[in-house]
């Protein structure tokens, strides 16, 4: 008994306690602004078992979170060739007849299970994050050889690749940002730097010229002109920016306001609209604040690192939850075309929930397992 408490002691003191914090204090408020959605028949699609979801993904998230925590990175990482061909698997399956459209998205991205549906992408980030990160760090002295180099790009194309087809473009952008972040940190020269990006605008060319539907770069196209088509593609944005502006300062409070703004996938991907309206200008700026500190934390985690494998982790989870808040908040504002990229740790969906707690479960694993010290801003002295 006396060694489990020690054994506690010694875990508790090794927890990035505030940043675990930070993360279980979104995902609750997340569960309390999904019950108020559903409490006020804001969205009449949103039942009960929506925040019960959600409070269960939580939970199972958290305790998912902790024991990669006490698990040495190392080792989780070493174990890619299970999980990384699994996830390709369960994304592959989502092209057959298992894959079903959730109501509201434009891709066939979610497997159903008969009891529930999943979404295999969010557990295919993770297996990227950890098998990418360990190919770069075994490779770290052949990082600027071209064949080494190829293979990297062609480990980082293939889930990239698939998650393009599978008709998720929010998602594939986000595989992209872990990419390059991870790479670019490496210490890639210049010359490869220049290539990419020159690779970039080239393939943004043909994108959109032979892939993207009229309806995708309709998307963009009322952004640089808006109000061209207010009753079409420029509606939910419309109403999404109604929706957080009508909160004003201090908001309309969680319960019992005469009148909601009501926006399609309120409980989802504008769930930020949801917290103006709820909150006003005070509540988003104060979600906001929480998102950048879980960020910057995250970041800092990658700076006081011990290896680079820890690095790496760290950087890929923060890459993801960046760009997903960056393309769900300008979403919402109307600088960002609709992608379809949930708010983490606040959108409705059990798998997303579920895989940013696993997510930040692998960045308190590097940190639990770190002897270095370092501050936000600074370094320790």
């Amino acid at each position: 008994m006396k060694r489990a408490l020690q054994r506690l002691s010694q875990f508790t003191h090794k927890l990035d306690k505030p940043l675990f914090i930070a993360v279980t204090l979104c995902a609750s408020l997340s569960v309390v602004l999904i019950y108020s959605i559903y409490y006020n028949h804001v969205v009449s699609s949103v039942g009960a078992s929506y925040y019960q979801t959600q409070l269960a993904a939580m939970l199972i998230g958290s305790v998912g979170c902790l024991t990669l925590t006490a698990l040495d990175y190392h080792k989780i990482a070493k174990l890619w060739f299970l999980y990384m061909p699994l996830a390709l698997v369960l994304v592959g399956l989502t092209f057959t007849s298992l894959g079903v459209r959730r109501e509201g998205a434009d891709d066939v991205a979610w497997l159903n299970l008969g009891f529930t549906t999943i979404q295999p992408s969010e557990f295919l980030k993770l297996a990227f994050i950890l098998s990418f990160s360990y190919h770069l760090s075994r490779d770290e002295e052949n990082i600027n050889k071209p064949l080494h180099l190829l293979l990297l790009c062609i480990h980082g194309g293939i889930p990239t690749l698939l998650i393009f087809l599978q008709g998720d473009y929010g998602t594939a952008v986000v595989f992209i940002a872990m990419f390059a972040v991870m790479l670019f940190s490496m210490g890639l020269k210049l010359r490869y730097i220049l290539a990419a990006f020159a690779l970039a605008g080239g393939a943004g060319v043909v994108l959109w010229k032979f892939v993207l539907k009229s309806v995708h770069k309709n998307r963009i196209l009322v952004l640089l002109h808006p109000g061209t088509d207010p009753l079409g593609l420029e509606y939910q944005q419309d109403l999404g920016l109604a929706s957080l502006g009508s909160g004003q300062v201090f908001g309309k409070g969680l319960f019992g306001a005469q009148e909601y703004v009501t926006v399609p996938e309120l409980h989802n991907d504008f769930i930020f609209a949801w917290i103006g309206q709820v909150f006003g200008f005070v509540g988003t700026v104060a979600v906001v604040a929480v998102l950048a500190y879980i960020c910057l934390k995250i970041f800092a985690d990658s700076r006081s690192a011990k290896d680079t494998l820890g690095k790496l982790i760290c950087l890929g989870v923060f890459a993801m939850l960046f760009a997903h808040c960056f393309m769900n908040i300008g979403m919402v504002l109307k600088v960002m075309p609709v992608i379809g990229i949930p708010l983490p740790f606040f959108s409705a969906g059990g798998t997303a929930m579920l895989s940013m707690y696993l997510a930040l479960g692998l960045v308190l694993s590097v940190h639990a397992h770190n002897e270095k010290k370092y501050r936000v801003f600074y370094d320790a002295e």
